[in-house]
């Protein structure tokens, strides 16, 4: 094997087991902060010893092993708190396969280590938006860019926000503790938020080679699923799932066999998942009886259904849709969901009209560096036959698109301008 495809298999190992070696030192620790140094120290000495030696018969355990280690080193190191950890540097010691911890998982009210740490990770402590960051870095693996793609900031900033975070954690004196109860329900928002960042990126992949990475989306739909039968009586979280359940459900419309994104007015409506579409709908119903119907995430869902709804795209209600969007900007002002108003207003009023709606937000420090900006003003302007503009602005998202698929695409537009 050569040190390229062995870094390579060391990195894909490392992205499937390190939600679990994160959790288990977390919960040896308690200090989150602290598991995630020892779990970098792991893939550091996969990536030093693999290349040479071969990667072993169970990656997954020598990641582990290396990890405990390195845990227990630095407890015999840490001398002034030796005996708050003396038990827990011996349970370092104790065989992979020991006894499970029956009476944790009779007390546990989330039954899963991933979704556990993402409620351990949400503190209160820390800003909203800093626990997502953090939580998206430190537990989901999205790369610092990512993360900043997602929030439409720098990378500079996310990643300060990240180590403030992981500072705050660490001086703080909290300990590694799955919340329960009212504590719980508080970092809900939070969890949804991490959830749906999860998804998303799965959705429309930030940067790469591909468009969509499977295996982000499904996870965001595992852990929506998860959620809903947590907390079965909160409508945003059913809301949260009928998003996930419909965006997903046109997953297989959404590409061409190269992988060249195909736009909603153009998807073979007949590959769209409708099974999945009826799971979504139950879902909306479910938080729009609870109550949620004027909800951050319901909103949204409903957009989504007008349509799954259209058998056909001229049959989609853009009237209601941008009504939506009207509803969804006065609770949660942004220039993103103004950007999405004005394509449903370019479809449901014609192109200048949406014109003259993004215009109001063109000049929007957040929407600077994002490319779907040029991409949704140049379609404006080809369909008003302004074709040398709308060229310009293709290219100029091309410029700012993260991933290979999306610039492409744009590009491709921009030539078909002439």
């Amino acid at each position: 094997m050569t040190d390229g495809a062995a870094q390579r298999a060391v990195l894909a190992v490392w992205r499937i087991e390190q939600p679990r070696l994160l959790a288990g030192l977390a919960r040896m620790l308690r200090d989150v902060p602290l598991a995630e140094e020892l779990v970098q120290e792991a893939l550091v000495a996969a990536l030093e010893t693999w290349p040479s030696a071969g990667a072993p018969q169970n990656p997954g355990a020598w990641l582990m092993t290396t990890a405990r280690r390195r845990a227990l080193d630095h407890l015999r190191r840490d001398k002034m708190l030796a005996r708050k950890h003396a038990a827990l540097a011996r349970t370092l010691e104790v065989e992979e396969q020991a006894m499970p911890d029956l009476d944790s998982r009779l007390d546990d009210d989330i039954g899963d280590e991933r979704l556990r740490l993402i409620f351990t990770a949400c503190h209160p402590i820390l800003p909203r938006e800093a626990r997502a960051a953090l939580t998206l870095r430190m537990i989901c693996g999205l790369t610092t860019e990512e993360i900043a793609r997602a929030f439409l900031q720098t990378e500079g900033a996310v990643g300060q926000r990240i180590t403030r975070a992981k500072r705050t954690l660490s001086e703080s004196g909290l300990e590694y503790e799955t919340p329960r109860g009212e504590e719980l329900a508080r970092r809900m928002g939070s969890v949804l938020d991490v959830v749906y960042l999860i998804f998303n990126e799965g959705y429309a992949a930030t940067r790469g080679d591909d468009w969509m990475r499977p295996q982000l989306m499904h996870e965001g739909l595992r852990l929506g699923r998860i959620l809903t039968a947590i907390a079965p009586e909160e409508p945003e979280v059913h809301g949260l799932l009928a998003l996930m359940e419909l965006n997903a459900s046109r997953a297989a419309a959404r590409a061409g066999p190269d992988g060249t994104p195909i736009l909603l007015p153009d998807q073979n409506r007949d590959l769209w998942d409708w099974a999945q579409i009826r799971r979504g709908l139950v879902a909306l119903g479910r938080a729009q009886a609870l109550g949620g119907e004027d909800g951050f995430h319901a909103l949204q869902a409903a957009i989504v259904a007008c349509h799954a709804r259209a058998r056909r795209p001229e049959d989609t209600d853009w009237g209601r849709i941008a009504n939506l969007y009207a509803v969804l900007a006065r609770g949660w002002p942004s220039p993103v969901i103004e950007l999405n108003r004005a394509i449903a207003v370019g479809f449901a009023e014609g192109p200048a009209a949406g014109l003259a709606v993004l215009d109001t937000v063109a000049e929007a420090p957040a929407l600077q560096r994002y490319h779907l900006l040029p991409s949704v003003r140049g379609d404006l302007l080809l369909r008003l036959g302004r074709k040398a503009e709308a060229r310009a602005e293709f290219l100029r998202g091309a410029a700012l698109a993260g991933n290979a698929q999306e610039r492409a695409f744009l590009s491709r537009r921009a030539a078909d301008c002439g």
